[in-house]
Formats: structure tokens, sequence, C-alpha cells
């Protein structure tokens, strides 16, 4: 692609930006509040970010895992949040450190229910991201319960442990904080509900649950979801795509009404929607094709619209595998993403069209994540591959530490907090 080519791309991109834009504030310096950041985008505008590391150098503190989780950190007012939980207690936990020093300042149990049940094996019973603002922590573990915590005392402000719903395989959705709302997803094989909590006091604002017509078709064991959802902007007005497991909806974050949908799939979604280049990106759950092979499709979908725009507002498709568990990452044009063949590609956003492809060693359920003009993807064998970001990335660094990586990191004033099934790291450039 030459210099002329890319400078037309960025600048159609700005153009689309006008009309669909994120609908989430900005971050502060410092912060990373939600799964793959502030703006659930994956990426940081701050630089400094370390490129080399392994266990011994760069490591600013390291804190040994206090039970099992793939919980993402959540950053804020040098307070670092993460969550664990013990298949042998039973206490599910919020954990508070300092980011400056990586002492333990919260360790709070949360909840302790009388009764676990049964996780997919890859799972975790503390796999939901928390999310934080000024004062408050919000954590999850799916239908265990959902809390509030002053981020001073770590004391809890209020509670829910009435939300219940039948994962099958454990929680996965993590939380998103909308303005005065706290949403939080709860898709199970028996109830679908997607609910929006007064965030000061936990009490439901607003319960939407997915439509019968489409549900009821659908074996239980397919309706399942752990997808965590997104909100954007299209010609002023918010809308909040979450994609089930048999239909991708826009709803209006005030009130819960459906906005539009487009249909399509038959069991679990997992992967969060991305935005960019005036389009919505988002990976369906598996459908099975003519001669019985299961596949799913990466969607780029133009959001303005109404009712089943399944027909009318997919600007292309990819075919993918079944069970897409990392999400997306969009940059300046370009769409990246690591499929659950560890294949990554690098696609025109605007186009769809694969400028580049390769196939990575292990597998990557972890988010990519986006700084400076590297991409950071982390897979189970605990590596981290850094890459110059562009049409086709280029290989400059190869990371490795103790543990497997499930977790995305985070990235925050220079530094990249990483956690592994062993540890929790500070890693700098220092």
């Amino acid at each position: 692609m030459t210099g002329k080519e890319h400078i037309k791309r960025v600048i159609a991109s700005l153009i689309a930006c006008m009309l669909v834009t994120p609908a989430i504030w900005s971050q502060p310096p410092g912060s990373w509040t939600h799964f793959r950041g502030s703006r659930l985008d994956g990426i940081s505008h701050e630089k400094g970010f370390p490129i080399t590391w392994n266990d011994s150098t760069h490591i600013a503190w390291k804190i040994g895992e206090l039970a099992r989780g793939w919980s993402s950190p959540v950053v804020l007012d040098n307070q670092v949040w993460y969550t664990t939980a013990s298949s042998e207690s039973r206490e599910m936990r919020a954990v508070c450190v300092d980011l400056a020093t990586g002492n333990i300042l919260h360790n709070s149990v949360v909840f302790q229910p009388e009764k676990l049940y049964r996780i997919h094996a890859v799972n975790s019973y503390a796999t939901p991201t928390p999310a934080i603002e000024e004062g408050y922590v919000y954590v999850h573990f799916g239908r265990y319960g959902t809390a509030c915590l002053n981020t001073t005392t770590g004391e809890k402000v209020w509670e829910r442990t009435d939300l219940q719903c039948e994962h099958v395989q454990g929680p996965g959705s993590s939380l998103f904080i909308y303005h005065d709302k706290l949403i939080v997803h709860l898709e199970g094989t028996d109830v679908q509900p997607i609910l929006a909590l007064d965030k000061s006091t936990g009490k439901t604002v607003w319960m939407a649950e997915r439509p019968v017509d489409i549900y009821a078709k659908m074996p239980e064991i397919g309706r399942k979801a752990y997808i965590t959802p997104i909100v954007v902007n299209v010609k002023g007005r918010d809308l909040m795509i979450s994609n089930g497991s048999g239909v991708c909806i826009a709803y209006d974050p005030d009130t819960g009404k459906e906005v539009w949908r487009v249909i399509q799939g038959e069991d679990s979604t997992i992967s969060m929607p991305v935005e960019g280049d005036g389009l919505v990106f988002f990976y369906t759950s598996f459908v099975t094709g003519k001669e019985g092979a299961q596949y799913a499709e990466l969607f780029a979908v133009d959001p303005d619209g109404t009712g089943d725009i399944g027909d009318t507002n997919i600007r292309w498709r990819m075919k993918a595998p079944t069970l897409q568990l990392s999400t997306p990452l969009y940059v300046d044009g370009l769409l990246y993403t690591v499929d659950t063949k560890s294949i990554f590609y690098s696609l025109d956003a605007k186009t769809g069209h694969i400028n580049w492809s390769k196939r990575l060693i292990g597998k990557y359920n972890s988010s990519p994540i986006y700084a400076d003009g590297l991409i950071y993807v982390s897979s189970t064998r605990g590596e981290t591959l850094v890459f110059r970001a562009g049409p086709e990335p280029e290989l400059i660094a190869t990371n490795r530490l103790e543990g497997e990586i499930w977790a995305t990191p985070a990235l925050t004033g220079g530094a990249i907090l990483l956690r592994t099934s062993k540890y929790l790291y500070k890693i700098t450039r220092d």
C-alpha cells in the first residue's frame, strides 16, 4: 500500500467516524477502567510502553495469584482491581493493588455461595472483568452475584444475588458503565436477561430479554452467551451493540428497547463487538452449513438502521472458525484479529480485504491491545508477541512469562499490567 493510499484510507475513516463514534467517555492518563480499556477498544493513547521483557527484566513488581481468575485488571487513581475465586473455599474476592508499589490494599470476600455449579475446563469463576470509576468499583461473578465496592475502604456498597441464569460453562460477560447505569449481561440456557442497574443502588432500571421468536427455535444449550457490549453513537443517538448467540441487537441504552437486529447463529457468542470506519464488527456464533460443517462469520455492519437489517446493512462477511474468544482490534482503518485456529489477520476494515495473515503458535484467547504503533498479542503459552502495526504487521519481539495468559492485559501510565495463571505483573521499560 502506498503512502497516498494510506492517507486516503485514514481520511475516509475520519469522515465515517463523524457519523458513527464511540459513545464512551475519554480515558484519563494512567487509567484503564473496563475490559479492553476505558473506551472498550483495546487502545491506549499513551506512549512509552515496554517492548521486551521476561521474568527477571523490566518487571516493576509481581504478585502471586491468590486464587484462579481470568478477569482483566482495571486501573484508576493509582489502584489496580481484579477478581479471584477459589473452588475449594468458594470465596469470590475483589483484590486491590497499589499501582506504584504492588502492595495489596484490599482483598475482600465479596461472595461465598453455598454451592458452585460446573464451568468449562478453560473458564474460571472469576472471568468477568470489573468496571471502575471515581470512588467505586463494580464486580461481577455471573449467577453468584454483582456488587459495588467503595474503592477507599473496600467495603460493599450494594449487592445483587437474585440475578440468576444457567451459564452451563461459567460466567464470562464483563461489566459496562453507561452514565448512571451499570449494564449486566446474564445469558444462560434458561433465561437471557440484559439489565441496566442503577449504579448507586443496584436496583433494576430496565431489563431486556432476547427475542422469543428467535430463541424458542433454538436448543436450550445454544442460547447461552458470554459477551460484553459496546456503545456507539450513530447520528447523535447512542446504541448499545449486544451480540447474543442467535442475534446481534442494537438497544437504546437508556430504555433497553430494541432498535435493530441481525439474525445469525446457533450457539454461544464470546468475542465482543468493535467499532471503526463507520461500521460495527462482530463474530457470529456458529451456523451449520449444507454439508454439516460448522463455521462462524465475522460481520461488518452499518449500524444506521431499524428493524431487521440483516439483508440491507451487512457490508462484508468472512467465514471463521467457531467459538471465537478473542475480540478484534480496530486501528487506523485496519482490523486485526486472531481466530480460534491461531491465524492472525490484518484486514481492510472498510472492505474486508485480507492484507496479510500468519499462523501463530499456541492458543490466543486473550484479546489484542494497541499502543504507540504496537500491537500486543498474548497466548496461553505465557507468550506475548509484539507487532508493529500496519497492513502487514511486523513481529519485533517475543516475550515469555511464567504461567498461562488468559486475561487481556491493561495498558496504563507506560506500564503493561499482565495477568498470568501464576502472577499479576507490572511491566515497564525501566
